[in-house]
């Protein structure tokens, strides 16, 4: 499921699981804050992303627009990797599929050391949705919505050639996921919020405590819109210390 090979002698591994429409690409600057605030032979944990088929270095591959079949191919690639102990991190779509490969990894005997969940809507929160239904036209006003794209590539029609069948596909996947009955996870959750999220409400946010019976935490961050972590990746990095401190 497109995870970097791992080389670093770091403790453990933090997996992250990109947004709709996303790539691994999007969680560079945290692996840069990591580099920036430890130095290399005293770096706790390693950063790793999730590529999903179906866009950059995988776009010859078939899309899968089925969550829970996306978690799968995920928790596959992801399982040789608990040798040393691993926290999850997934924003917005990413979330869910991080949830569902946290259900895996606990079923295995592998549970990680904490799932934080960032501008997502907690499992029993997600309806139905119908964003992936409309128009090219419709797609990009609900992309323009969420703050987190340039303008200036959302007028490029190469550009949005290649990208709205992803972000439509990435869609349809959230919007038609159903959460399975199951108990709760036992691993720890931590929640990541910006305070003007127009898409996540804070009780969406505060849900996922309803979905483990470890330690929840939930952090909001002022004045952060749905993609906040554009300017809080050193608070991340520090977020992510606390949470997975041996």
């Amino acid at each position: 499921m497109g995870v970097p090979p791992c080389s670093s002698r770091a403790w453990g591994r933090v997996i992250c699981f990109p947004h709709a429409g996303g790539g691994a690409g999007a969680f560079r600057p945290l692996a840069k804050a990591v580099a920036a605030s430890h130095p290399e032979r005293a770096r706790p944990y390693e950063v790793l992303a999730v590529q999903y088929p179906g866009r950059h270095d995988r776009i010859h591959e078939e899309r899968i627009e089925d969550l829970t079949e996306l978690a799968a191919g995920a928790y596959q690639a992801l399982a040789p990797l608990a040798d040393r102990p691993l926290t999850l991190l997934g924003h917005s779509m990413g979330a869910l599929v991080a949830y569902e490969v946290t259900r895996l990894l606990e079923q295995e005997g592998a549970a990680p050391v904490r799932l934080l969940v960032s501008s997502a809507w907690a499992p029993s929160r997600v309806t139905n949705g119908t964003v992936h239904l409309r128009d090219d036209h419709g797609l990009v006003e609900e992309i323009r919505r969420t703050q987190g794209t340039d303008p200036r590539l959302l007028a490029d029609r190469e550009v949005l050639a290649l990208a709205l069948p992803v972000v439509r596909s990435d869609y349809k996947a959230v919007e038609t996921y159903r959460h399975r009955p199951g108990p709760p996870l036992r691993t720890p959750v931590t929640a990541l919020l910006g305070d003007a999220d127009p898409l996540v409400a804070v009780e969406d946010a505060a849900a996922w405590r309803g979905h483990t019976t470890g330690d929840f935490r939930m952090r909001i961050f002022p004045g952060g819109d749905h993609f906040y972590l554009t300017g809080h990746w050193p608070d991340l990095v520090e977020r992510i210390g606390e949470c997975s401190d041996r």
